[in-house]
């Protein structure tokens, strides 16, 4: 007898019988990613969404280029390119109202370009420059995310506040396989299911943490199947297929919006560049590996199709390179400006009414900027005389 038993104060009660929350099988994904180019379901889908979706990633691959192009000229201090992955970032963009959110991490600022913030300001935080370039309240775009998954539990925060005060808002919340294996992943995949958030989560597997393959990650059969542990849907989708990761993603935030809580899309597709400029790719994957993946590109898969159905005629083609050209020449052209910064800007924005610390060292800043404008002036002074 134990010592509650004793104290009269535990009556022991058979256990009721075990029932699910809910039936698990809904919630978990396809055993194959889902596609939609090169299947009957492609000649539904509508012209219009196929042209702009084409438009987008031809510029976005030229974004690409022009920003790995900046960073080998020192313009840029780092870029995580997403040269191969354009479909994801380009259909996370477009599946969202103007009313809705975009939380992106470091690798994401194309799906930032494609949400409609200016590409200098889009590139502002890798050159360097400021801790984000872009008003995230103009854009509904949250500030790109340096470290991993953080994001995500603010996106959760956002769309829960959002609910509670009646706004008709979603968040989509973007993430590399890597970083599902952080902390916060869990934590923000928690309290969206029990919170039933608004939330679209979207993870793009492109095979590598830098240098760690998804087999050393995971033992999971797909990361999409990681949604039935919290109870939210799991959906698995060709991320190389432009058209069935906008249709899953936009399915994703229609239910979310209605009321039917947070999904998590596991995107397939592929880091054809290496992890950053910094990063020595040959080191941890062989060449035959990303060629393979070049055959997959979602450029030319969703030219198949077009030209399948006679959508893409050589105006089309050369109309997208031009508007990919024009928006090349002129980030080439402004990011080639220095730009004038303020260092006192350092203490800007980050409290609404500054704390006692900051004030502090707002005042050791300017005073040795104050010191050094008088030495110069001094040293000119001299020069003169």
């Amino acid at each position: 007898m134990t010592v509650l038993e004793q104290r009269g104060t535990y009556r022991p009660t058979p256990p009721p019988a075990w029932q699910p929350r809910t039936d698990p099988a809904p919630l978990l994904p396809d055993a194959e990613p889902y596609r939609v180019l090169g299947t009957d379901a492609a000649a539904q889908t509508d012209p219009e969404l196929l042209r702009r979706l084409y438009a987008q990633l031809v510029r976005g691959r030229r974004y690409n280029a022009q920003a790995t192009a900046l960073t080998k000229q020192g313009r840029l201090a780092v870029y995580p390119s997403s040269t191969g992955q354009e479909a994801c970032e380009v259909a996370a963009a477009l599946a969202l109202q103007e009313r809705d959110w975009l939380f992106p991490s470091y690798r994401d600022t194309l799906a930032v370009v494609a949400r409609g913030v200016d590409p200098v300001e889009a590139l502002t935080l890798l050159r360097g420059d400021r801790h984000t370039g872009y008003d995230p309240y103009e854009h509904r775009v949250a500030p790109l995310c340096t470290p991993l998954a953080t994001q995500l539990p603010h996106a959760v925060g956002l769309a829960h506040a959002a609910r509670l005060k009646g706004d008709d808002v979603v968040a989509l919340a973007m993430v590399g396989d890597g970083g599902t294996s952080e902390g916060d992943f869990h934590e923000a995949l928690n309290f969206a299911a029990v919170w039933q958030a608004p939330v679209v989560f979207l993870v793009q597997n492109n095979g590598f943490a830098i240098s760690v393959p998804l087999a050393k990650q995971t033992a999971a059969p797909s990361l999409a199947h990681k949604a039935v542990g919290y109870g939210m849907p799991g959906r698995l989708v060709d991320g190389n297929d432009a058209v069935a990761v906008h249709e899953v993603l936009a399915d994703a935030v229609r239910r979310a919006r209605e009321g039917g809580g947070p999904t998590l899309v596991e995107a397939v597709t592929y880091r054809i560049e290496a992890h950053t400029n910094a990063d020595d790719a040959t080191r941890y994957r062989g060449d035959a590996e990303v060629e393979t993946w070049r055959e997959h590109d979602p450029i030319q898969l969703l030219e198949r199709e077009l030209t399948a159905r006679g959508l893409l005629d050589e105006d089309l083609r050369q109309s997208a390179r031009d508007a990919a050209e024009t928006m090349a020449a002129d980030l080439r052209a402004r990011m080639n400006q220095d730009p004038v910064l303020d260092p006192m800007d350092l203490f800007s924005h980050v409290y609404a009414e500054p704390t006692p610390q900051l004030r502090e060292q707002q005042a050791l800043l300017r005073a040795e900027l104050d010191a050094e404008h008088a030495d110069q002036g001094s040293d000119q002074g001299s020069a003169h005389r």
